[in-house]
Formats: C-alpha cells, structure tokens, sequence
C-alpha cells in the first residue's frame, strides 16, 4: 500500500475517521468500509496503550492506513506508538517550531532525527524488514495539531521543519483559545485557517481538519485541507443509537 504521506504529497484528499472506543472490532469494522485512514485516539478516547495494538491489526486487516494522536509531545510516547506499528503520529498543542523540531526528531532515525535504534518490534516487522530506517523514513508520517493563537503566529516556521507533514487544525481548540468558540465564520478565525494553509503550502505540506459534519467537507477542501477528519467511532454509535431509539418510541 502506498504510504499516506506519499498520497498527500501526490495530492490526493484522504477521508477518515477517530477511533474513541479501544475496540479492535470498531477498528476493523470502519476500515471495511472504506475510510483513508483511521487514528486511535489515545489524548481524549477511551483506550489506552494497551488497547492499541488490536485496534491497529484492526486496521491493517481493514487495508487502511493506522495513525494514533499521542496524548502530548512527550518524547516516549511518540517513541513507543512507532514500535508499535503506527504509520503516522498525531501530536496536539505544537505550538512552536522548537517543539516541532523537538518532537519531529523522534519520528526518524538518525542522522535526521534521534529515534532510538531497535528492530525486533511490530513497527519494524519483527526484524524481517531489511531496510528499516529507509522504511520509516518513507512511511512515518508526522501531523502537528495547530490550536492555539501562538501557533498560528509560528506556523511558517512549524510547517518548514523536517518531519512534520502535516498542519492538522482541530478547530474547537483553536477557536476556544482564541476567544470565540466554534464561531468558524469569524473573521479572525477565518484568517487563521488561510493562514495555516498558506503556510503550508509554501513549505510543501499537506493541511488537515476535524469536522463533525459531512456538510463542511466541501467547504474544508475549498480551504485546501487534504487531511480530512470527520466524527469518530462513538459518535457514530449514538448517533445511530439515538435515531434509532426516537423511531422505536415514536412508533408507541
């Protein structure tokens, strides 16, 4: 399978879904139908580490490509989630091109980063991949979440540090730092997402966004995004459970 970060330099707009629930079954299920990309989300879902690793057999067994947002750039976590598997990591709150770097560093190996050496793990293929560091250099795809004021102020220089591909908008959070919380039709909310796409489209990145919405993605790939995230795994079950419940009981 093509790497997504290749697809995303190619061009091509990748649709995918949050994985909230630690369920290898959800994992899988979702994958099947469809979905670019699936991302375990180990900042604010319900599975931790020790739920990963099903839910990313979950995803290859579905074809789709696995990433995971880290719960911070805490350099084990990223370190780990690699070893376990992961094609691309998720990072929150980067809001500096120090921390970009800092983070991005853990991503690669040497000389471009500091990755520590180990071979015998899942996300190198138990040592049977002969060229690991030339595997991940192709495949490890790094998305630097921008939600704050600050780092929209840094995010030229976040988008031109080696390792980061992607500038991925998690538009609550932005907009909740910035003072007008889910106002996405402000001005100065706006200027921010042209900003951020401006940005990296100098440096030759890929944008990415969340949406809870199907209705917006036509207006997130008018922006430029390529990354697109919409709901997740729990919200799609209560949604569903919920339209089902009100037509069950409006039926008595």
């Amino acid at each position: 399978m093509t790497p997504m970060k290749a697809r995303l330099a190619a061009g091509e707009t990748l649709f995918g879904t949050f994985l909230t629930l630690g369920s290898p079954f959800a994992a899988e299920s979702l994958g099947m139908l469809g979905w670019d990309w699936l991302l375990v989300d180990l900042e604010h879902g319900g599975g931790d580490e020790s739920k990963l690793v099903g839910q990313l057999m979950g995803c290859s067994s579905a074809g789709v490509h696995a990433l995971a947002r880290v719960e911070s750039d805490v350099r084990g976590r990223t370190a780990r989630v690699l070893d376990l598997g992961v094609e691309g990591v998720m990072c929150p709150q980067v809001n500096s091109s120090e921390q970009a770097e800092a983070w991005a560093s853990v991503l690669h190996y040497g000389p471009a980063g500091s990755r520590g050496i180990a071979f015998f793990h899942r996300g190198a293929r138990y040592g049977t991949d002969p060229e690991p560091v030339e595997t991940a250099r192709a495949r490890v795809c790094g998305i630097a979440q921008i939600e704050s004021p600050e780092a929209v102020e840094a995010v030229e220089e976040i988008a031109a540090v080696d390792g980061v591909d992607v500038l991925f908008v998690g538009p609550s959070d932005l907009s909740y730092s910035m003072g007008m919380f889910r106002e996405f039709e402000r001005p100065e909310f706006r200027d921010a997402i042209v900003r951020v796409n401006e940005a990296a489209r100098a440096a030759g990145k890929a944008t990415g966004i969340f949406l809870t919405n199907v209705d917006d993605v036509p207006a997130a790939i008018a922006d430029g995004f390529q990354m697109i995230g919409i709901g997740s795994d729990g919200g799609y079950m209560m949604a569903a459970a919920r339209e089902t419940l009100t037509r069950a009981k409006g039926a008595v």
